[in-house]
């Protein structure tokens, strides 16, 4: 599948799926979306107690990226998992700006080690941020009461409906702890009911740039 590095509005990169006329992140801003999204309305809930996260889009690295200088700066410790079915190709990480787009250059290997490390192994990146990467489909995930927060990052309902269904809500639901969060991008109706089908009280908040609303759904 070919995929495209380009730029957003507000400087970083994203990867463009011409076959599926998709992006891996927003076109008004890939840094601005992914905190908004998971920083703001996603690990600031969690109180800055420890917490297991699961990525469902591991993709470029960014939520994970970002994740990890946030835990650096408050002392959180974290446990990522980050599941994706078609990795990010080394070549395709290279020309990937987020370090220097965040002012992380002390950070550099750290991100390469994102890409680089081996699938399956808990790599830790720091004394409180341990990562764990799963090459994986999503309709393969069958965790039971293992995470606190789960960043839902799939491709979109229009390019991918499948991945938005109730039967994978509930694998999130069922993942997710009791109290646990799950935060999307995403605010179509459809989804919402499907969330709620699932068992999650579903609250629309305001969107990142260039997206009006965004969905937070609780499960207990």
């Amino acid at each position: 599948m070919k995929r495209e590095i380009v730029i957003t509005n507000d400087g970083s990169v994203t990867i463009y799926v011409p076959d599926m006329d998709e992006n891996y992140h927003s076109r008004y801003g890939a840094i601005q979306e992914a905190y908004h999204v998971f920083i703001k309305n996603g690990l600031a809930l969690t109180e800055g107690k420890p917490v297991s996260i699961l990525e469902i889009g591991f993709g470029t690295g960014l939520n994970c990226f970002i994740t990890y200088l946030e835990t650096l700066k408050t002392g959180q410790e974290a446990d990522y998992t980050g599941v994706e079915a078609y990795p990010v190709l080394q070549q395709e990480a290279l020309q990937l700006n987020y370090v220097s787009q965040l002012n992380a250059n002390g950070s550099q290997e750290i991100f390469n080690t994102l890409h680089s490390a081996d699938w399956g192994v808990p790599v830790k990146l720091s004394e409180k941020f341990t990562l764990t990467k799963r090459q994986q489909r999503f309709e393969d995930i069958n965790d039971k009461s293992v995470f606190d927060l789960i960043y839902f990052d799939a491709f979109g309902y229009p390019t991918q409906p499948e991945l938005w269904s109730e039967e994978i809500f509930a694998k999130m639901y069922t993942a997710l702890k009791d109290k646990g969060i799950l935060v999307t991008y995403a605010c179509r109706t459809v989804i919402k009911k499907a969330m709620q089908s699932a068992g999650f009280s579903v609250k629309k908040v305001q969107g990142p740039p260039g997206k009006r609303e965004m969905l937070i759904a609780f499960k207990g």
